[in-house]
């Protein structure tokens, strides 16, 4: 039987860390002129006012653990439930006045997809621009992880939230207590994510694009200030260091940690990061010689344009710094996988997550021994560690239903009256929560043309991808709701 309680205490919570993090915009609104600061002072109030009574009047009967049923729930319901009262200050403010574009938009920055309705970005006050940049730093980490941090006020235990939201076929935990290990990924977040703005203020950007910009980064998010993105900044150092930050989101957080910790053995034998790497290093080269053999670009700057883009699509950021629709339908087709490769297991990335493709490829590969060897037992290992059987069917049942999702979502929104390249290019950076695809949503435009009932479904989409599918399909099976 599914307890209720601790779901809507949960619910109750996340609303009110929603409201507070609308309050933090309003000091950016005030000196900037305020005005938007009603529009977030309002917003931040409804989010708090709804949300701390759910939470004070169900404080004493949520105690106890929470099992798996309500943890799917709270996770999925939250993740739904900050989309939706995210919209408010976009809606009160007029910046967003219809709910269908708001719902995309907030969709995208909790999701960190980064895919936008805003066709003059420079035109939106900065207290907009703030919460917008915000959102995105706010579901890059998981705010179910920063409130699983936060559990000794909850009173229930976080493992099952914990597992919920990151959903991955791996599990490489910094410390036994689950508590202790949302704080350690924090910490490193919120270090990098000051780290980074320090730089990008040091390059060259206003305190205010630099703080944006490093939200949409270290979340891999992809949201900008300015309406040509990073193209906006011509400086090698801002292209550079942003590149850096970049890859080290994509990569599982466990990394930092031990390479904070000099276990450096242990980082160069971790065959995901190595593969991760390896990927990025091979696309790079293959566009950069294209972009230097067919468009006559100079060495450095087609492997500056090169690397930024197959970073920022690999790592599901979508910052770009050219538009790389015009560089070829090979370099395009290129740029059209990488949509659907994905950063690494535990990072702040999206997409279908590298350690998936490996464990798939290299059971592929040893498939073919097991064909000439029908009665040895060969092991699939990863890491060192043997793979269980279990966790390779549930790879290759993610696969599957990612691949049926994405050709469900082409075609509904081809149904809506969307040609093909741009249905499937919406629907792949949509569900691998990346920014810019192909077709008409390329690096140059945005989804302000699209009928309101596809940017809805692409926003639902959003959310599916960044809680890697499982989560939200799970919940329309009837084995879910069985008391047993």
């Amino acid at each position: 039987m599914i307890n209720i309680r601790p779901i809507l205490r949960f619910s109750g919570v996340l609303l009110v860390l929603l409201g507070v993090f609308m309050l933090s915009a309003l000091p950016v609104s005030w000196w900037f002129g305020g005005q938007d600061f009603q529009a977030l002072l309002w917003s931040a109030l409804i989010c708090i006012g709804i949300g701390l009574p759910a939470w004070w009047w169900l404080r004493k009967d949520a105690k106890g653990n929470i099992g798996k049923r309500e943890g799917y729930l709270i996770v999925a319901g939250g993740w739904l439930l900050m989309s939706v009262f995210g919209m408010l200050p976009y809606l009160l403010s007029g910046e967003i006045p219809e709910w269908y574009n708001a719902f995309f938009e907030t969709s995208s920055g909790i999701t960190t997809t980064g895919a936008s309705v805003l066709t003059d970005i420079e035109a939106v006050t900065p207290g907009i621009l703030y919460w917008r940049s915000l959102t995105h730093w706010i579901g890059g980490m998981g705010i179910i992880v920063l409130t699983v941090a936060l559990m000794p006020l909850l009173g229930i235990g976080g493992i099952e939230l914990f597992v919920a939201e990151s959903p991955g076929p791996t599990s490489d935990k910094l410390h036994p207590r689950i508590r202790e290990t949302a704080k350690r990924l924090w910490l490193i977040y919120v270090g990098f994510t000051i780290v980074l703005a320090l730089l990008l203020w040091a390059g060259g950007m206003t305190p205010f694009d630099a703080v944006n910009h490093s939200f949409a980064t270290v979340a891999t998010g992809g949201f900008s200030t300015k309406n040509a993105s990073m193209a906006y900044y011509e400086s090698p150092f801002l292209h550079y260091v942003t590149i850096f930050f970049m890859i080290a989101a994509g990569a599982n957080f466990s990394i930092h940690y031990h390479l904070l910790k000099r276990h450096f053995s242990t980082v160069f034998k971790n065959e995901e990061f190595r593969t991760y790497l390896l990927i990025i290093a091979a696309a790079t080269l293959v566009i950069a010689v294209s972009l230097v053999w067919h468009f006559d670009y100079g060495v450095e700057k087609a492997f500056r344009d090169s690397l930024f883009h197959v970073v920022s699509v690999i790592t599901t950021t979508g910052f770009i710094t050219a538009d790389y629709s015009q560089w070829g339908p090979g370099v395009v087709m290129i740029i059209f996988l990488l949509l659907f490769v994905g950063g690494c297991a535990g990072s702040t990335g999206g997409g279908i997550k590298i350690i998936r493709h490996l464990v798939f490829i290299k059971n592929s590969w040893l498939e073919f021994k097991r064909i000439l060897h029908p009665r040895a037992i060969v092991p699939l290992k990863v890491n060192g560690e043997t793979v269980a059987p279990r966790i390779m069917t549930h790879i290759i049942i993610f696969l599957l239903l990612y691949l049926l999702l994405t050709l469900v979502g082409s075609l509904a929104l081809s149904v809506m009256g969307i040609d093909f390249a741009t249905a499937v290019g919406a629907t792949a950076t949509s569900l691998g929560n990346v920014g810019p695809a192909i077709g008409d949503v390329g690096p140059v435009d945005n989804f302000a043309w699209m009928p309101p009932a596809a940017k809805v479904w692409l926003g639902l989409l959003m959310i599916m991808g960044r809680l890697e599918i499982f989560t939200i399909l799970v919940l329309f099976t009837p084995y879910f709701w069985k008391s047993n």
